[in-house]
């Protein structure tokens, strides 16, 4: 066990090997974070450390430790489309722990190696492990390690959905992931990218352009939408498909 430094809302431990990041519960607490449960970051998995004081604030000290491009299915995923507050990288202090947060960098930066500064070749950090769901607005989503599946809303989906029926799309199948924040103004989605060759015979289009046609895809965080695939319900599972995609380190608890 090594140096512990408390922030708001989460508390690093600095490891033999790599950085444990433990979320507090309670309702400040950004749900992602709730959602993600403890994370060990391996020292490999990033690419540089700072600290930031922001005077005049009410909490002036943020710890920054920016993950290696390629390290983290998580923010590849988020594809920098994650608030700042929801960052789970980001540890917001106190001022009067400014000294604490400028140690604990330069301990951390020092145990980075010469790769920090290339893009990693594999996942590093671990995501969780399937079976992970989430209700969208227009379906259920579900991935169980192997296969994901869309079963389509009678309230929510349109009639091309509808029509179509449910849909399963075998992790072989697919060549990516598109996330689509909640946040952004309109909404977002997720959609499953096929390979070349792919495709959906049922009625309906599979790479219609319009996600709320596209079977490949389900709506969120729109209108009547809001809350059916928040970022803390969607972006887990997005993550949990790109690593079992594109290969990573172990699925946390398997």
């Amino acid at each position: 066990m090594g140096d512990v430094l408390a922030g708001n809302h989460a508390v690093w431990e600095f490891e033999s090997d790599s950085v444990l990041i433990r979320f507090a519960r309670g309702m400040r607490t950004p749900r992602l974070w709730h959602a993600l449960g403890p994370r060990r970051i391996p020292f490999e998995a990033l690419t540089g450390v700072t600290v930031t004081d922001t005077a005049g604030r009410r909490d002036p000290v943020v710890l920054y430790a920016a993950p290696r491009a390629g390290a983290d299915p998580l923010m590849e995923a988020a594809s920098g489309q994650l608030k700042e507050a929801c960052d789970p990288y980001r540890l917001v202090l106190p001022a009067d722990r400014a000294e604490q947060a400028t140690a604990f960098a330069e301990a951390l930066r020092a145990r980075l190696g010469p790769e920090a500064a290339e893009p990693a070749d594999r996942f590093l950090v671990e995501v969780p492990r399937p079976p992970v769901h989430f209700k969208a607005y227009d379906a259920r989503v579900d991935f169980d390690g192997s296969t994901i599946t869309f079963q389509w809303s009678r309230t929510g989906a349109t009639s091309t959905k509808w029509k179509a029926g449910d849909q399963r799309y075998p992790l072989a199948a697919l060549s990516d992931i598109e996330w689509v924040s909640p946040d952004r103004p309109g909404g977002g989605h997720l959609r499953l990218l096929l390979r070349d060759g792919e495709g959906n015979t049922a009625a309906g289009s599979a790479t219609d352009p319009r996600p709320d046609h596209d079977l490949t895809a389900v709506v969120f965080g729109a209108g009547v939408g809001v809350g059916s695939g928040g970022v803390h319900q969607a972006l887990p599972l997005a993550a949990a498909v790109l690593a079992g995609l594109k290969g990573s380190v172990r699925l946390r608890g398997a």
